[in-house]
């Protein structure tokens, strides 16, 4: 928040309604003065207009909304918030450098009809332009799958353990580049960044029709690797911009879901793509990543005149009237800070700084959705990355095994949107992830104990089912972004937690082994163990979370009211470590 930045108070003082970090449970003012009482008074009288309330249709479904309940369009959408009493909102005004600053207005009102609309605009100009440069970046990991198909380690005088080694140099290259992309977004801006980065990857991705062997192959995994980490907490980051804590999960699930139709197109890609092998005398596989290395780029310099700094700094030479009016400018900025005041206490310029970064590293809360980062998708990892391999293996061609790839990745996209919107439903994440590790477990079993006699189509049912589970990904950086609670925690913290997910990519990649195929039997036993051990993780974590609200609430309620006001006066505590803030579980 702006005053925890400061190190002036922060989130909810006592003299306004009290929601907990999800913003649900409202507790009302102690009334043990008369001061008090009068204050109670005077704020619900302002808040006569502003009662919490749902919008006429969930802001979820703006990509398909079709609103039957127009009559309910002119009802006031401002919600509560602790800028509703000129008394508290001192404690959460934003940092004077805040790029939207001259949009805020604590007393600005606006109607449903005019804010659902508008999410559904920054969904097509901001979640559509994320899905699809989502879509260049996984292209290049998805084509090195359909490569296998094509004899490309043959090709190359490669085994299967190169193979592994060169996924191993690709993301941990990727991994070690993280923060300091991330970093480097926060100073110049992700408008900027981003699309510098797809352009540069695009250009190695394509060079990789010239490979020749073992070296080229580990360099360019290297290069792509480097160029490409960081893009996704960018994205994250950019998207936070944009819109509330409550909508975010879903959006990064729409998110995902370009990961997932990635593995869809590609192989429908390599379908074609495949065939052109004997072509000018160069194998199928090259021309697969030229057309990967041209269409990132395309994306990529689409990207630079698709993306804006912020909501209100939207116009450029080549879009002189921007994309929205002053009004709804107006209606972004105060909607996003109403629901989450520590989106203001930085310019969207300013750097991180070593001092803010040592914070951000040190704050121990967030370890546990790390914890459950380095391990929640392994037991999936190594059937998905070697299903073209291992249906070959079963007997299917190069195009059929490409075409039976893509069933299990359609399933796995909408149980994945359909975990991401429950788990906001039910305000519950930790037991939502679970859902993914009861969902691996017997498939796993199965694979584990599956004669090798079975027939083709049998394991590869098994195989399809054990794929298409409900991934919590997008929900978990959700969950990451709402317990951090100040933007340069936020900034770090997205990055932290992918760097653990491409430790377990690097963990998952490194499980099936040469000597233990096809059946893969020894790498399935372990992946059993690591589901089990998933489920301790997310009850833990649930366990550790629920803790430290609770230690939280007890000493706050211990606190007189003058002593819950000293505090807020005089705290030097930030962010997450607030005796106000409530961690979300």
């Amino acid at each position: 928040m702006s005053g925890s930045e400061k190190g002036q108070p922060g989130p909810e003082p006592v003299a306004t309604p009290i929601y907990d970090s999800d913003d649900r449970a409202v507790k009302d003012l102690p009334t043990d003065s008369k001061e008090l009482e009068e204050t109670r008074e005077r704020i619900l009288q302002r808040q006569v207009e502003l009662t919490r309330s749902e919008p006429p249709a969930h802001a979820l479904a703006s990509f398909w909304r079709r609103n039957k309940e127009k009559r309910r369009h002119n009802e006031i959408a401002t919600q509560p918030s602790v800028y509703d009493d000129p008394e508290t909102a001192r404690y959460f005004q934003p940092n004077p450098r805040y790029e939207n600053i001259h949009r805020f207005d604590p007393s600005f009102r606006w109607t449903w009809g005019e804010e659902l609309p508008l999410i559904a605009r920054i969904d097509w100009k901001v979640t559509a332009w994320a899905a699809i440069a989502f879509f260049a970046l996984d292209l290049d990991r998805s084509n090195i799958s359909q490569a296998n198909t094509d004899n490309f380690l043959d090709d190359l005088g490669l085994d299967t353990n190169d193979f592994n080694l060169g996924n191993t140099v690709f993301k941990t290259a990727f991994l070690l580049s993280e923060l300091p992309s991330q970093l480097i977004s926060k100073k110049i801006g992700p408008d900027r960044w981003i699309p510098a980065q797809m352009i540069l990857w695009s250009l190695v991705s394509g060079s990789q029709f010239w490979l020749k062997g073992r070296q080229s192959f580990l360099v360019t995994r290297a290069l792509i690797g480097i160029l490409q980490g960081g893009f996704i907490p960018d994205v994250i980051l950019y998207l936070s911009y944009f819109f509330k804590g409550s909508e975010l999960p879903f959006r990064l699930a729409l998110f995902w879901m370009a990961n997932r139709l990635t593995d869809v197109i590609a192989p429908l890609l390599a379908y074609g793509l495949l065939r052109l092998r004997g072509v000018h005398g160069h194998e199928g596989w090259r021309w697969l990543f030229l057309l990967e290395g041209v269409l990132t780029l395309v994306i990529g310099i689409w990207s630079v005149f698709m993306m804006c700094p912020s909501p209100t700094q939207t116009k450029a030479w080549w879009r002189p009237k921007g994309w929205f009016t002053e009004r709804e400018e107006k209606i972004m900025v105060n909607r996003i800070l109403r629901d989450d005041p520590s989106k203001s206490d930085m310019h969207n310029r300013q750097a991180i700084t070593l001092k803010l970064l040592w914070e951000s590293l040190c704050d121990y809360d967030i370890w546990p959705i790390y914890i459950i980062g380095l391990t929640f998708g392994i037991p999936a990892g190594p059937p998905d990355q070697y299903l073209t391999l291992t249906l070959r293996q079963l007997g299917f061609d190069t195009f059929n095994s490409n075409l039976l790839s893509i069933p299990c990745q359609v399933a796995t996209t909408i149980n994945m949107l359909l975990l991401t919107y429950i788990s906001e439903k039910i305000n519950q994440r930790a037991f939502s992830g679970l859902v993914a590790q009861f969902w691996f477990l017997p498939c796993l079993v199965a694979l584990s104990v599956l004669p090798s006699e079975t027939s083709r189509w049998g394991s590869y049912a098994l195989v399809v089912v054990l794929l298409s589970y409900p991934s919590p990904h997008p929900m978990q950086v959700g969950w990451c972004s709402r317990n951090s609670n100040t933007v340069r925690t936020r900034t770090v913290s997205a990055a932290l937690y992918n760097m653990a997910v491409q430790l377990q990519s690097i963990i998952s990649s490194n499980i099936y082994r040469k000597d233990d195929r096809p059946e893969y039997r020894r790498g399935n036993r372990v992946l059993v163990g690591i589901t089990c051990m998933n489920i301790v993780i997310y009850t833990s974590v649930k366990l550790y979370y629920v803790f430290r609200n609770k230690r939280r609430e007890k000493v706050w309620n211990a606190m007189s009211a003058e002593e819950k006001e000293r505090y807020l006066d005089t705290t030097t505590d930030k962010g997450s470590k607030r005796l106000d803030f409530r961690f979300a579980s």
